[in-house]
């Protein structure tokens, strides 16, 4: 966590900074009011302000030059102008004023962090510090970077997974919900997989470690979250944008008065009413406080630059599978081979199925509970690689598989298949013998053709694409579910990306996909959305992720860009409204450099507090609620 102690040590600086500033201003009015005499030609009350000046001075100003040479030009070089000006002048004050107004602004912007920051800490806060390794039939306790693959781990009612690895003894059930979003317990046994950040149930298992603990599930999705904090430096692009004219605007109407007036306590003085500008905290606050709305809602901004871009974009781009539809089939014809009973059929094979990972696994216990099938007792289960999966049932040896195994294992079974048929299916076999066929429809997701039907009367898209590496006919069929007329089918990522990087060419586009082919479209996109965090190829090309896989999160991820561009807006273009009043009373000589200081601490305060509605948000308006929608399946 590496991140999170240089956010805390970064804070402790600036409290640090801002408390001797303090007690430098508080002296200083202590001793306005004393009757010591002045100490050679400095009051002894500017003292405690030089002392200030030095120690407070001196790494803000080195920190501002930094930001200079890397070609960081912003509002806040008019902050060195005016502390080194109020210096020379001898308004020791103002100058103070306006560190103190520097260092009050990180130190909301480092409490703004943090309240971004919280979803990673609490993902951090699960995880166990130690792991119960078995070693030659003894129980020890070891750090979690002392784990190797292979290694037996004793995991104890409740805990929580440190790696992800298989069941090697003990039966059971895991919480698997913070990872996967599925609301159930998921089913343990020998030979099937845990996944690390799952939490324990009533029974204790061990299991084998197959990957290293920062090789495993949790780890790559804090890798994720963090990547979220690391990309800071982009966070100021709008107020680039808009410091690029104020900044240069200040100083030209600064020079200006102390040309007109030969008054450089003006020219200070319209220097500190114009710093450090609500660009400096108010844009990067109202940002950081998105990402962190957005964190609350499931949805991961790993490139702040999307929160900016998403409200731009005129194309929206979607895959098929896992993003107009669930990507987890549903099962709509057992077919016996033999004269079996459907139901006892289905009851078999969704005993094993609960063990399995594997998409079509849900489809098949969807159907069981559907019928209220009670699963049978599993006495043993594997998944071999390439074998499909096994169980041994009610002394049956059932074995779930696909035509192309079946044709190196059991090549004389070929001739008794009916030909393949339009979608995916799967082949069953008890003890060695061919018995049913199951076949299964990708699902579209119960709000896409209400999140189609409102992407261009609510957020103004323009045009609607879906491109799939799926068949024609497959992609036909959910487009006509959508009303979607452009569609692309039989797509490679080659030529998937062609397409994304025409369409950008000629307006801002939105591309979500959640497959591994779907990763150099999501990386060329303007806005590019992955959907789920399983595959780690395409979170890690995309700029957003939505946890939970859902087209209402996608929605809410672009009112949160709009509010969140609204609220940057009024915050900087309104503080900056009152800077340039404050200019004109100064240039007139009607506010002196310390009045001008007091009074932009207020206007940035201000603008502060009106960016920070973000983090303090809760509630979201998701439009496509609005909209009824009938399936047309």
């Amino acid at each position: 966590m590496q991140n999170k102690v240089d956010i805390f040590s970064f804070l402790k600086w600036q409290v640090i900074l801002f408390i001797i500033l303090l007690i430098s201003i508080g002296l200083y009015f202590l001793i306005s009011i004393t009757p010591l005499q002045s100490i050679h030609t400095v009051a002894a009350k500017d003292i405690p302000l030089l002392i200030a000046l030095v120690v407070c001075g001196t790494p803000l100003i080195l920190q501002i030059l930094w930001k200079l040479f890397t070609r960081d030009f912003g509002a806040d070089f008019l902050a060195a102008i005016a502390i080194v000006t109020g210096g020379y002048l001898g308004e020791y004050l103002a100058s103070a004023l306006v560190m103190l107004m520097l260092a009050t602004g990180q130190i909301l912007e480092v409490y703004a962090l943090r309240k971004a920051s919280s979803v990673l800490l609490a993902l951090a806060e699960r995880m166990p510090l130690k792991a119960h390794r078995k070693i030659n039939g003894e129980i020890e306790d070891i750090s979690l970077n002392k784990i190797l693959i292979g290694d037996h781990i004793v995991i104890y009612p409740h805990e929580t997974c440190p790696v992800d690895g298989v069941v090697i003894q003990g039966h059971g059930s895991m919480d698997e919900s913070y990872l996967t979003g599925e609301p159930y317990l998921v089913s343990k046994a020998t030979g099937v997989s845990v996944i690390s950040g799952a939490i324990n149930g009533e029974d204790m298992l061990i299991i084998r470690a197959e990957k290293l603990p920062q090789d495993s599930r949790y780890a790559k999705i804090m890798k994720v979250m963090e990547e979220s904090e690391q990309r800071r430096p982009k966070f100021r692009r709008l107020g680039d944008q808009l410091g690029a004219i104020f900044a240069p605007l200040t100083l030209i109407i600064a020079f200006f008065t102390w040309y007109l007036t030969d008054d450089p306590i003006r020219f200070l003085a319209v220097l500190v009413i114009a710093t450090p500008c609500p660009l400096l905290i108010g844009i990067p606050i109202a940002i950081i406080s998105a990402v962190s709305l957005a964190a609350r809602k499931g949805i991961i901004i790993k490139d702040p630059v999307v929160l900016e871009r998403l409200p731009t974009c005129k194309t929206a781009i979607f895959d098929k599978t896992g993003t107009l539809t669930y990507g987890q089939a549903e099962l709509v014809e057992v077919k016996p081979l033999h004269r079996c009973d459907k139901k006892e059929l289905l009851q078999q094979v969704a005993s094993i199925e609960r063990f399995s990972k594997h998409p079509l696994a849900t489809a098949i216990l969807r159907a069981a509970q559907k019928q209220h099938l009670t699963l049978l007792e599993v006495d043993e289960i594997s998944e071999p690689p390439g074998g499909g999966l096994i169980g041994h049932v009610k002394g049956n040896i059932v074995r779930i598989t696909n035509r192309e195994r079946l044709s190196r294992q059991h090549p004389d079974l070929m001739d008794a298949l009916p030909p393949a048929r339009r979608g995916m299916e799967c082949l069953v076999l008890i003890n060695n013998k061919l018995v049913a066929i199951f076949y299964f429809r990708d699902t579209l997701r119960s709000e896409g053709l209400s999140f189609i039907t409102h992407l261009t009367p609510i957020h103004h898209f323009k045009k609607i694409i879906v491109i799939s590496g799926d068949r024609l006919s497959e992609v036909k069929y959910i487009a006509k579910q959508l009303g979607i007329r452009e569609i692309y089918a039989n797509q490679t990522p080659e030529q998937k990306i062609d397409i994304v990087r025409l369409e950008t060419s000629r307006a801002p586009t939105l591309f979500m996909g959640d497959g591994i082919n779907d990763a150099p479209a999501l990386a060329v996109a303007t806005v590019g959305i992955a959907f789920g965090q399983h595959n780690i190829v395409t979170t890690e090309a995309s700029g957003a992720v939505i946890l939970d896989s859902s087209l209402v999160k996608v929605d809410e991820l672009i009112h949160i860009s709009s509010l969140m561009r609204r609220v940057a807006l009024v915050s900087a273009g309104g503080g900056m409204l009152l800077s340039v009043l404050g200019m004109y009373f100064a240039a007139l000589g009607m506010i002196t450099p310390v009045m001008g200081a007091l009074l932009q601490e207020g206007i940035d305060i201000i603008a502060i507090l009106y960016a920070l509605q973000l983090a303090w948000q809760s509630k979201i308006p998701v439009d496509i609620k609005k909209f009824s929608y009938k399936t047309r399946i």
